[in-house]
């Protein structure tokens, strides 16, 4: 039977490069995001059934009026990959809060309601995976980017806790934590120029979304890509936080 995977922020990047490989290995997609042409355009690429639902899950709401539009349609999702996800740089108290409010609509409760308006099926059909992408900035606080962190801290978190609830389900739940990527993500984020980006060479998209594939198909429940990244994320792990959070701010500062 041909299953159907929904990848949330499906337009470019990481989430286009997955939906790539989900229509490689057959499955039907229902792609997401604002960019409706977009999606239409990378469709056509495929040779499989794409439903294209154009919501910006920044609005409130939006995560519950996608899963209405799913139920009108009688579209089983079978895996979900809550890719979807906003960054802002700058000090907190200097940009304007309405940013915040979209990181943490997109990055946590559009995710988190998604989570929970498909899971029951996925556990009544005894069949089911979840790919949330997190980030490396999952692991440490960010200076610079305090709220983009947080939020990343929060999906990480919350992807292990629940793939605890579901041993024996039949569902797993997988965190994928990239580091700097090649995707559009940078600029809109305004990090491009950071030392972080600078001094280390960003992966392709393609290279994340294979790694996070892959861990996901295996059940694995929390992957880190690129070794520099898994050192990094280990070395916090036995450094002192006020350290950790010194180095983390010289990184995010603009070399420019």
């Amino acid at each position: 039977m041909t299953q159907t995977a929904l990848i949330t922020g499906a337009s470019s990047g990481i989430g286009a490069d997955f939906a790539r490989l989900f229509a490689a290995d057959g499955y039907e997609l229902v792609l997401v995001a604002r960019s409706e042409g977009k999606m239409q355009e990378l469709a056509k690429t495929f040779g499989v059934k794409s439903t294209i639902l154009p919501f910006d899950l920044a609005r409130p709401g939006a995560a519950k009026r996608l899963f209405d539009a799913l139920v009108e349609r009688s579209i089983n999702i079978d895996v979900l990959v809550n890719n979807a996800g906003l960054g802002t740089a700058g000090k907190f108290l200097e940009y304007d809060v309405a940013k915040d409010d979209d990181m943490i609509e997109v990055n946590i409760f559009a995710l988190t309601e998604l989570t929970k308006l498909l899971l029951p099926a996925m556990v009544s059909r005894k069949q089911g995976k979840i790919l949330n992408v997190a980030s490396t900035a999952a692991f440490q606080p960010g200076p610079l980017m305090a709220v983009y962190y947080a939020t990343k801290a929060y999906v990480l978190s919350f992807s292990e806790a629940i793939a605890d609830e579901l041993r024996g389900t039949g569902v797993t739940v997988t965190a994928l934590c990239p580091g700097p990527t090649s995707t559009g993500f940078g600029a809109a984020a305004g990090v491009n120029q950071t030392r972080l980006f600078t001094l280390m060479k960003p992966m392709t998209s393609m290279e994340v979304a294979k790694k996070g594939y892959e861990a996901m198909k295996r059940g694995q429940r929390v992957v880190v890509t690129g070794m520099m990244n898994r050192l990094l994320v280990q070395s916090v792990r036995i450094s002192p936080r006020r350290v950790v959070t010194t180095i983390v701010r010289k990184l995010q500062e603009s070399r420019l």
